[in-house]
């Protein structure tokens, strides 16, 4: 599809890309059109594209990005990993063997709306990542954790009791199908727009209280600090930082929970977008410099950066079985987690 000039600087180059990695990897990969997003007179595609055994047996990785329509970095980050992946198809026989055993999704941009019109939420004003039917319950903070005073200001819920907007029910479907129907999943959604530091956060975001598979994401960080002994990551739960209301990945997996049989571990990649405007404040002046960096050799490095840490969390979810801790050894990871994260053991 060619989108109009106009779009160029808001969005377009995302969709066009996606487009073109789309027809490059034919019918090598799985391309899906989930639904399609009213923007004015408009309608903009939410593409989904999958590779690799379906087979609910194997293991399952998501990668996710565009969430937040300003958050370009988080698309063009997964949209890198992804050319990666199809680019090495014809010629890499490691990976061609990797996907026999390997299920892998991508949704590069969640939100094509907001990211045609230069905003955090959707094009009726909804924040994606707060539209979940989830109550946080401690406090949030003001208006970040989710709010319902009206779309006209940032981080807004959608109505009480409403329907799930468009793209946050086509997620949930995609997920449900893709990656909940497999023993072992994991998700990766790609933000920026917090902190010096990139982060690696994983639920809960609803609550300061620990996730039942807290043992896991502590093997799973071993196992990063092992491989990536210099990587700058700060690996933890997001509730160290803030609480909100709606978050979309706690109710994906509170809604995991319910199937004993099934592990599932949603992450989040915040990259650290501070630090970019502190290298170049002008950024201030930008309505996307708070969230990407502007410069391109920056941008570049942000890419180069993050696609190993995706290459290795695909490796990760491959060799799941040789490291997700069982018996003594999960009790053990559990108590070094509370340690590490929550000030101690509970009581």
């Amino acid at each position: 599809m060619r989108y109009p000039a106009a779009m160029t600087d808001a969005g377009a180059h995302e969709l066009e890309e996606l487009e073109q990695i789309i027809a490059a990897g034919g019918s090598a990969i799985e391309a899906r059109t989930l639904c399609q997003i009213a923007c004015g007179a408009r309608r903009l595609p939410l593409h989904a594209i999958s590779l690799g055994n379906p087979d609910p047996a194997v293991p399952a990785i998501g990668i996710f990005g565009g969430v937040h329509g300003l958050e370009r970095i988080g698309a063009q980050v997964a949209l890198a990993f992804l050319h990666s992946v199809v680019s090495r198809l014809r010629w890499d026989t490691t990976l061609q063997r990797q996907l026999e055993h390997l299920r892998l999704v991508f949704v590069p941009v969640v939100n094509p709306g907001g990211m045609w019109r230069r905003t955090r939420a959707n094009p009726q004003g909804v924040d994606l990542m707060r539209n979940a039917p989830l109550e946080a319950r401690e406090r949030t903070p003001f208006l970040i954790g989710g709010h319902r005073l009206g779309p006209h200001l940032p981080w807004y819920r959608g109505p009480l009791a409403g329907p799930l907007e468009v793209e946050t029910a086509a997620v949930c479907r995609l997920v449900d199908d893709e990656l909940l129907s497999h023993s072992f999943s994991m998700v990766i959604d790609c933000h920026s727009g917090f902190g010096l530091s990139d982060r690696i956060w994983f639920p809960y975001a609803h609550t300061v209280l620990p996730i039942p598979h807290l043992a896991e994401m502590h093997a799973l960080l071993e196992i990063l600090d092992q491989t990536h002994s210099h990587h700058r990551y700060v690996f933890e739960p997001q509730s160290r930082q803030y609480l909100a209301h709606g978050d979309l990945w706690d109710y994906l997996y509170l809604r995991a929970l319910e199937r004993s049989d099934r592990v599932f571990l949603p992450l989040t990649l915040e990259m650290g977008s501070w630090l970019w405007v502190k290298k170049n404040p002008r950024q201030l002046f930008s309505r996307h410099g708070m969230f990407n960096p502007l410069i391109e050799h920056r941008r570049q490095r942000v890419l180069r950066r993050h696609l190993a840490w995706l290459d290795f969390m695909t490796r990760a979810a491959s060799g799941n079985a040789l490291w997700l801790p069982q018996g003594a050894a999960r009790e053990g990871h559990r108590k070094l987690a509370m340690q590490r994260w929550y000030g101690g053991l509970p009581a």
